[in-house]
């Protein structure tokens, strides 16, 4: 067998790649991008863009028009009522618009007259609801009634899409440290294609939640694989740049969603058209490699050599005679086993160790103080009454883009944890700021909501990357996953702490500002990966920590040691 291995190695010469293509330390001393990465951004780049229209969907879809009780005497099915109509059969709320659960039990006809008074006796709308659709020409809610005693099933449609991408991350995350990144992300793709297909013909509200559970998870899946995937081909010095394109994707997409739904105003066309393109993602993405590094670690030497010769040839790379052979990967897997024993694939390693528990904790806070903040300020569009939906849309998702930008530079210059623990800190002051800020002053409300979110998009990007570097290959999928899980309970816990309100006014954003701000103080204690190759297997993570500490120590020592001489 050590015959055939160097026949192998002689061959891999002429064919392969050179040294710097490599897994391990070797990729990281690959000093350009090449025309296989490109591609690859590219790719990953476009699916994502969509994503962002499945997790902003019900901004539009679960959109909340004006709505009165039926009224048996007019045309409900237009927008235009006449205002005598409505004055005989609806009672007026409190800003003289048409009540949206109340109707006369009589019709009253005396309002006609100039000084007419009604007798106030109303009831509930037994017959149903009347919408206005000059906005949408319809929306799960006017389909399924989902207004007064039913309002809070809008609210439950999208916690069920968020539950599924919390179970998402969790389940695919830890599938994916098993079965490849590749094969989760192809299932993930079609998955969404599938189930966001079945909820724009859901016949009910109970099929939709199905149908938008199962899109949640396969949205998880894609993001999660899709980005360390993508980390584990880039190297070291471009992978900021990298996780902010991806990023800035997820930003973009919510301006193509306002587009689109400004184009399509019929809920059922605009779910289609969000979920129909993920089938030609499916198809194309059968062309992305597996990663290498993956192989490398699972045992998989010859697919792993077959990729990376593949990568070489795309790249147009110069075949050197010191190319990387499976001789040369069966040695690095072997030093692996042996300095890290047999790879193990639980959850549970996240927190076997110290080093790994400190991080693993206070990620899983900073993923979860993001999202919590974050979605408090991105999912209730209409809290912005005067203002299109649309615009506001748009305006939330053009913020984005710089901040975005400004965290790629900040990563490469100021390293991952203080630009990390900048953005939650400095988001969370945004939201304290505007409690004592009045109603009434909408443009400072809106700027302090549109700084806070930007901070919050910047940190998100940072997450990432931070979290792609610190986890290893063994098990970075599953400590994506862990952490994502945390994001979503986030999300999930968001709308809850908003009910706090009707107890005490100020109690959400107080809860909104200092979560983040808690979280931002703790990123600092995890260690700074600039510049440091990833790390394949548990060891490398601890000994990194263990070489950080030493390094600390000593600054200490060199400290003490010069106040004594000044002494």
């Amino acid at each position: 067998s050590q015959g055939l291995c160097r026949r192998e190695a002689r061959q891999s010469g002429r064919g392969f790649p050179t040294a710097s293509m490599a897994p391990g330390g070797q990729l990281e001393k690959e000093q350009r991008m090449g025309f296989f990465q490109t591609i690859l951004v590219v790719l990953v780049f476009l699916p994502l863009l969509m994503v962002a229209s499945h997790n902003f969907l019900q901004n539009f879809t679960a959109a909340v028009p004006r709505h009165w009780c039926y009224i048996p005497a007019g045309d409900n099915d237009t927008t235009e009522v006449t205002g005598d109509l409505l004055k005989i059969y609806i009672p007026m709320d409190g800003n003289q618009e048409p009540d949206r659960c109340l109707r006369f039990s009589t019709p009253q006809w005396q309002l006609l007259a100039p000084n007419g008074t009604s007798t106030n006796a109303t009831e509930p709308c037994l017959d149903g609801w009347a919408y206005d659709r000059n906005v949408f020409n319809s929306t799960i809610i006017t389909e399924w009634h989902l207004v007064c005693g039913k309002r809070a099933l809008k609210d439950f449609a999208q916690s069920i899409y968020m539950a599924g991408v919390l179970v998402g991350a969790l389940v695919f995350g830890s599938l994916a440290d098993r079965l490849g990144r590749r094969a989760l992300l192809l299932w993930s793709l079609l998955q969404v294609g599938v189930m966001g297909t079945g909820a724009a013909f859901a016949p009910n509200l109970a099929a939709y939640c199905t149908f938008r559970f199962f899109s949640g998870t396969g949205t998880a899946g894609f993001i999660l694989n899709s980005i360390s995937l993508t980390m584990e081909w880039i190297p070291s010095q471009f992978r900021a740049m990298v996780a902010t394109v991806l990023a800035c994707s997820l930003t973009l997409g919510q301006l193509l969603l306002a587009g689109l739904a400004y184009a399509i105003r019929d809920w059922r066309q605009l779910q289609l058209a969000s979920s129909v393109p993920f089938f030609l993602f499916f198809l194309y993405s059968w062309w992305i490699p597996e990663s290498a590094r993956w192989l490398i670690v699972n045992h998989r030497p010859e697919m792993a050599l077959r990729n990376l010769r593949r990568v070489s040839r795309i790249n147009g790379e110069k075949l050197e005679r010191e190319g990387i052979s499976l001789e040369t990967l069966r040695l690095e897997m072997q030093q692996e086993e042996e300095s890290s024993g047999p790879s193990r694939r639980s959850a549970l390693e996240l927190f076997r160790t110290a080093p790994m528990r400190g991080i693993t904790c206070c990620l899983m806070m900073a993923w979860f103080s993001n999202n919590f903040s974050f979605y408090h300020l991105a999912l209730d569009l209409q809290r912005f009454g005067g203002i299109s939906i649309f615009l506001v849309q748009l305006i939330f998702g053009a913020v984005d883009v710089p901040f975005r930008m400004l965290v790629a530079v900040a990563a490469n210059r100021l390293g991952r944890r203080l630009t990390q623990a900048a953005c939650l800190f400095l988001g969370g002051l945004f939201i304290l700021a505007s409690i004592p800020v009045p109603q009434d002053m909408e443009v400072l409300l809106i700027a302090l909501t549109v700084l806070g979110k930007g901070l919050f998009s910047s940190s998100s990007s940072c997450s990432y990357l931070y979290t792609t570097e610190l986890y290893p290959t063994v098990i970075r999928q599953t400590g994506l996953g862990v952490t994502n899980m945390m994001a979503r309970l986030g999300a999930v816990a968001a709308p809850m702490v908003q009910m706090t309100q009707a107890f005490v006014s100020f109690l959400p954003l107080l809860l909104f500002g200092a979560v983040p701000i808690t979280a931002g103080i703790l990123v600092n204690c995890l260690p700074e990966t600039l510049g440091d190759p990833l790390a394949d297997t548990m060891k490398q993570v601890e000994d990194r920590a263990r070489k950080k500490r030493s390094k600390k120590e000593e600054l200490k020592k060199e400290a003490r040691g010069t106040k004594k001489t000044k002494f």
